[in-house]
C-alpha cells in the first residue's frame, strides 16, 4: 500500500522537529567545568577542583548529575550531586597525599538520552573512555604527582637480569640486510631493514635523504597492534633531515599486518624468560646499537620516540642503551603495571592483577623500573583522564629518573587516539624540541612542572 506524500512530508517534518528539539535541550543543558588552577596541578591539602556552570539557557534542576571523585581512579572518594539551579556550582576535594584524581559526571537518563556533546569550554567529551555512556563526562587532576612512588619496589635483581640480557645480545652477529625500496618522497632513501637479535629479528623501515652527509638519527617505536607500517612514518622524517629507523614491534616485515596473535601481550607473561616483551625490547636496543654503527650517523644524536606502547619502548630502550641521547614519549603506557594491588587503576598491557605470576614477571618490563637506568633527557606527555595508559603511572616512572624531564601536562585529553583534538600541547611541544635537536642544538627540559 502506498503512502500518501503529504504522510512522508510530515513524517520528516516532525523528525526533524524533535532532533531539532534534542538539540536545544543538549545546547541548554550543557555545561562549562572550568579547573581551579590552570595547569590541574594542587599541592596536598589544597582544594582541587572544577567550577561548573551553564552558560546560556534554562538552569538544571538540582540532582539533573551526579559525580563520582575516584583516587588513581580506583578508591571512590566522594560522590554528590550538582545543584546547578542558580545556574552554578563547583565539585572540589582535597588530599593529603599524592594522587591523581578522575572524577566521571552522570546526567540523569532523560539527559543522557539527549546525548549532550564535548562541553565546549574544556572539550571534555562525552563517554571518553572505551565503552563510556552518553553524556558522561570525565575530569581529571593531579596532587602532587612530584611526590608519587612506586607500587612496590623495584626486583633487587633488576640490573643483573637485564645486564645478562644484553650480554647475551652483544653475542649476537647483528647481519644486517636492507632492501632498497620505492618511495614517492623526493630527496629521500628508503630500505626495508633486518637484523639479528637474541631469540629474534628486527625489522623495520630506514630512510634518509639521498645526500652524501652525516645526520641526527631518530628511532620510531609503534604503538600497540598487529599492523603493517607506513613508509611515510619514516620518509616524512626523512625529508626534514633525520636518519629514520622506523622499527616494527614483532618479528615480522614491515609491509605484513599479520603474523602474531593480536593478543601478544599475553604470551609468556608468567615467566620474565618468556614474556614477550622480552624480546621486543632487546630488537629495540639492537636497533639502536644498529643505527650507531652506519656511517651516515653524525655520531653524537639518538633521539627515541614513540606514543603509547611505543613511549612504552622509548622508555624501555633509554634504560637499556646509553647511547639514547634524548627520549620524547606521548601517554607511554607500561607503567605502574602493579597498581590495581595498591588502589591505583593500571593500564595497558592490563595484566591481570589476580595473578601473583604475572604481577611479579610485569615488574621487570615496567616502564617504572627502567627509569632510574635513564640518563637520556625525558619529554614525557600524560593524559589526565586516560584510561590506556594512566597518568599516575606516568607520573610515577617520570619521577623515577634521574636526569632531567620534562612533562606536559594535557588536562582534557584521554588517549591520543579517543580524543586526538587535545593533544596539542604534546604535538606543539614535540615539535619544537625536534627542530631544535635536528639544528644542532641541546634539549634543556623544563622542569617546573616535575619537581
Amino acid at each position: 500500500m502506498k503512502r500518501s506524500r503529504f504522510h512522508i512530508s510530515l513524517q520528516v517534518l516532525l523528525t526533524a522537529l524533535a532532533l531539532a528539539l534534542a538539540t536545544l535541550a543538549a545546547r541548554a543543558q550543557q555545561l562549562i567545568f572550568t579547573p581551579l588552577h590552570a595547569n590541574g596541578i594542587y599541592a596536598l591539602g589544597e582544594r582541587a577542583g572544577w567550577t561548573v556552570k551553564i552558560p546560556q539557557g534554562p538552569v538544571a534542576r538540582a540532582g539533573a548529575y551526579r559525580y563520582e571523585i575516584r583516587k588513581n581512579n580506583s578508591e571512590t572518594i566522594k560522590t554528590g550531586v550538582l545543584d546547578l539551579s542558580s545556574g552554578r556550582t563547583t565539585i572540589e576535594t582535597t588530599l593529603s597525599e599524592p594522587a591523581m584524581l578522575y572524577v566521571e559526571v552522570t546526567p540523569s537518563a532523560s539527559l543522557a538520552t539527549s546525548r549532550l556533546g564535548s562541553n565546549v569550554a574544556t572539550g571534555q567529551k562525552t563517554g571518553g573512555a572505551p565503552g563510556g555512556s552518553p553524556g558522561v563526562i570525565h575530569l581529571g587532576a593531579a596532587v602532587a604527582p612530584w611526590k608519587l612512588e612506586p607500587s612496590v619496589p623495584r626486583p633487587a635483581d633488576f640490573d643483573d637480569f637485564w645486564d645478562g640480557k644484553l650480554k647475551a645480545l652483544r653475542q649476537v652477529r647483528t647481519n644486517a640486510v636492507l632492501t632498497p625500496t620505492p618511495t614517492s618522497k623526493a630527496g629521500v632513501e628508503l630500505y626495508v631493514v633486518q637484523l639479528d637479535s637474541l631469540g629474534s629479528h628486527v625489522y623495520g623501515y630506514l630512510a634518509k635523504p639521498s645526500r652524501d652527509a652525516k645526520f641526527p638519527a631518530l628511532m620510531i617505536f609503534q604503538w600497540a597492534g598487529v599492523y603493517a607500517l607506513q613508509p611515510e612514518w619514516a620518509t616524512d622524517r626523512a625529508a626534514e633531515g633525520w636518519l629514520v629507523f622506523d622499527v616494527d614491534s614483532h618479528d615480522m616485515p614491515p609491509s605484513q599486518a599479520t603474523g602474531v596473535s593480536t593478543d601478544y601481550q599475553t604470551i609468556g607473561n608468567t615467566d620474565r624468560e618468556t614474556s614477550y616483551f622480552l624480546n621486543m625490547y632487546l630488537r629495540d636496543t639492537r636497533a639502536v646499537d644498529y643505527i650507531a654503527t652506519r656511517p651516515d650517523w653524525d655520531g653524537k644524536t639518538i633521539v627515541a620516540m614513540g606514543t603509547s606502547m611505543g613511549g612504552q619502548q622509548s622508555l624501555a630502550t633509554a634504560g637499556l642503551n646509553p647511547k639514547i641521547t634524548a627520549v620524547i614519549v606521548n601517554e607511554p603506557s607500561g607503567a605502574d603495571s602493579n597498581g590495581n594491588l595498591h588502589g591505583r587503576k593500571a593500564g595497558y598491557p592490563f595484566w591481570p592483577s589476580d595473578n601473583p605470576q604475572v604481577m611479579k614477571t610485569a615488574l621487570y618490563f615496567d616502564t617504572v623500573n627502567f627509569a632510574p637506568r635513564i640518563k637520556a633527557p625525558v619529554l614525557a606527555a600524560m593524559g589526565f583522564i586516560d584510561t590506556v595508559a594512566p597518568p599516575v603511572g606516568i607520573w610515577i616512572a617520570v619521577d623515577q629518573i634521574p636526569g632531567p624531564k620534562e612533562v606536559v601536562p594535557m588536562i582534557e585529553s584521554d588517549h591520543n587516539n579517543l580524543t586526538p583534538e587535545k593533544q596539542g600541547a604534546f604535538v606543539s611541544r614535540s615539535k619544537e624540541v625536534l627542530e631544535n635537536i635536528l639544528h644542532g642544538g641541546e634539549f634543556k627540559p623544563n622542569e617546573a612542572l616535575t619537581r
